[in-house]
């Protein structure tokens, strides 16, 4: 029997891998995306990018809907509360991704410059959109979020959709934007040669360092500039769920507290800036394989860092401090917890099974005499 705090952490846990495999596997595919009409210089080179995503985005997509679904069964209150607020980011998110499969599937099949040219915008915004809402939400999350609770746990979000967009937000988008983008182009170096491969390794060198840079700005950001947010009565680790018995205050520099109680955390912001530098490194000498290595590294300190920095809090609330959502009073019954964590236990590994198949079977350049030789070709 696993008992009731073991299972509210063991779900903090699962639902950051789920994160991090997102990240690491859609996200080369929305960086893909986004470098279409910088790095594409012909149609047939933008036609090679498709490609080099073409096998694996669906099934990278998986991840994205296991995350949410994680989050709808394990943390309702999260659900609920998340997209009542961001209704308009995430409807805009979603617009967005729905680009990919449409401009996959119609892109080509006219001949007109005109045409292709529009979804190459579409998949465009469908890559570049998508990451930077991503990093705008994180940004808030940190800050903390607009929203109460009535005495029925009915949550009422009190912010607006221009107001998600603040400098500290938007600085964070733009660290997610340039880690997603920079691992859509050590993703090109795997998968193109000559001309595309070697804007593509340029690039990287050059958002790899970007991106330490924008890290280290917004963790700079975060500790001189940003209260956080503390727990200050006693937490009842296995008491049901009810995010109003507990007393929250705001304090200066406190998502750096957890860092000073457990300094092992100290290896996540580490892995996020080491990882940026050898990705920009490896891309420099030409070692592709290491460089693409160090972008999924990179992407795993980026989000761990936020994650370890907001422990145990999961949504602050900053109109009404005791609703803050955490980890020990935003989820479901222990029972829940417990059935998802066998089907979990079952699902996971088969999902991480045929997702090393895939980029297995399909591993390989993609080069201009392949486009015309294949049904499968986009």
């Amino acid at each position: 029997m696993i008992d009731y705090e073991s299972l509210r952490i063991i779900w903090w846990v699962l639902v950051g891998v789920l994160l991090i495999g997102f990240a690491i596997t859609d996200g080369f595919d929305l960086g893909v995306g986004a470098l279409l009409t910088l790095l594409g210089k012909t149609d047939n080179e933008r036609r090679i990018m498709i490609n080099t995503i073409g096998p694996h985005w669906d099934g990278n997509q998986v991840w994205f809907i296991t995350a949410g679904g994680a989050i709808f069964a394990a943390w309702p209150i999260i659900y609920a509360t998340a997209f009542s607020g961001f209704y308009l980011a995430l409807a805009l998110t979603l617009i967005a991704l729905w680009m990919r499969p449409i401009g996959f599937d119609y892109r080509s099949k006219l001949p007109n410059p005109q045409w292709r040219q529009a979804w190459d915008w579409a998949l465009f915004a469908g890559g570049f959109v998508p990451s930077l809402i991503f990093g705008v939400a994180f940004g808030n999350l940190l800050q903390g979020v607009p929203f109460e609770f009535d005495n029925k746990l009915h949550p009422t979000y009190t912010g607006s959709f221009f107001g998600l967009l603040n400098p500290f937000a938007i600085l964070v988008g733009l660290v997610s934007v340039a880690m997603l983008l920079n691992h859509g182009s050590t993703w090109l170096q795997l998968k193109t040669a000559e001309g595309l491969q070697e804007r593509a390794r340029k690039l990287s060198v050059k958002l790899s360092l970007l991106t330490v840079i924008l890290f280290c700005l917004a963790g700079v950001w975060i500790a001189f500039g940003i209260d956080g947010f503390v727990v200050t009565s006693t937490i009842d680790t296995t008491a049901t769920s009810n995010p109003l018995n507990k007393t929250v205050v705001q304090e200066s520099g406190a998502w750096l507290n957890n860092y000073k109680i457990y300094p092992w955390m100290m290896a996540a912001p580490l892995l996020g800036i080491l990882g940026g530098l050898g990705c920009s490194l490896f891309s420099h000498k030409r070692q592709s394989g290491l460089a693409f290595v160090c972008s999924a590294l990179t992407l795993a300190g980026i989000i761990l860092t936020a994650g370890f920095s907001m422990f145990p809090f999961l949504m602050p609330s900053t109109t009404m401090l005791n609703a803050s959502l955490t980890m020990w009073d935003a989820t479901s019954s222990h029972l829940t917890l417990k059935v998802m964590f066998f089907v979990a236990c079952f699902f996971v590994p088969i999902v991480l099974s045929y997702t090393a198949y895939s980029f297995w079977v399909m591993r390989g350049r993609i080069k201009q005499e392949q486009l015309d030789q294949s049904h499968a070709i986009y």
